[in-house]
């Protein structure tokens, strides 16, 4: 567990030093690298909501991860600033999801008023 905890500490370090970005908005852009990654090769129903939900989990474990890290460390963070960082990764990922979902529902809708018409 140290070897992971300390090979994704390197990691995030690596990246905010090389794109300059915050923990924040490197969240928010995991978030959506997940999202749309998972968005785009699910095949199968409800690709909105298979996203949302291995974003969910990516976020969580990326938490525990930290909190490992942490109490190794000796060093805990509050819950408030873990529960942040979900949140932050979880935004938009729950807005686009619940685009799709909208859409979903409304394209299936105007295609069963079209079948009654042509019935």
């Amino acid at each position: 567990m140290i070897e992971t905890s300390a090979a994704y500490q390197t990691i995030k370090l690596w990246l905010i030093d090389g794109t300059g970005l915050g923990k924040d908005a490197l969240h928010i852009y995991a978030g959506l690298a997940v999202f749309l990654t998972v968005r785009g090769l699910w095949r199968w129903r409800r690709p909105g909501l298979a996203a949302w939900i291995a974003t969910l989990l990516v976020a969580c474990a990326a938490e525990w991860v930290d909190l490992q890290g942490e109490a190794l460390r000796g060093r805990l963070a509050p819950d408030a600033a873990h529960w942040h960082d979900i949140w932050n990764t979880m935004f938009w990922p729950t807005i686009l999801s619940m685009i799709d979902g909208w859409r979903r529902r409304k394209t299936s809708g105007e295609n069963a008023e079209r079948r009654l018409e042509q019935a």
